[in-house]
């Protein structure tokens, strides 16, 4: 698998800890689609572990996609967190801010339209658009 993101260590996926205090859930479709994307990109994003308590503190998700792939070693960023406060407030903010955003849906469809332009046997549901949506 290659590994395109800058991290501290490789690490055993199974051997790494999800924090229990992890509010996210992630649906078996959004794991298979995770785990296609980094099939075909390759990794863009490590899994962050907190230095501080061993557990995950960004990357639940790219785990679970790891350990659906059978990966023996994913990138792991290692991270320093002066106390638990800080590190909880990580993992809320993580899960939280790109659910703030707001998607423009004309800029949408011209990025689909440039990908399309760009690599016409693209799977543009890498992109994590379904055909349906893009339809719409």
């Amino acid at each position: 698998m290659r590994v395109l993101c800058a991290h501290t260590s490789v690490a055993d996926p199974a051997a790494l800890k999800p924090n229990p205090a992890n509010p996210n859930r992630h649906s078996a479709h959004q794991i298979q689609l995770l785990a296609a994307i980094i099939q075909e990109q390759g990794w863009r994003a490590p899994i962050t572990v907190s230095k501080r308590s061993g557990l995950i503190v960004r990357g639940h998700g790219r785990l679970e996609a790891a350990l659906l792939m059978g990966c023996d070693k994913v990138p792991v960023d290692e991270q320093d967190y002066a106390n638990e406060a800080e590190e909880l407030a990580d993992l809320l903010a993580d899960n939280r801010l790109s659910e703030l955003a707001e998607l423009d849906e004309a800029d949408l469809k011209k990025v689909i339209e440039k990908l399309r332009q760009a690599d016409p046997s693209f799977d543009v549901e890498l992109t994590g658009f379904m055909e349906d949506e893009i339809a719409k």
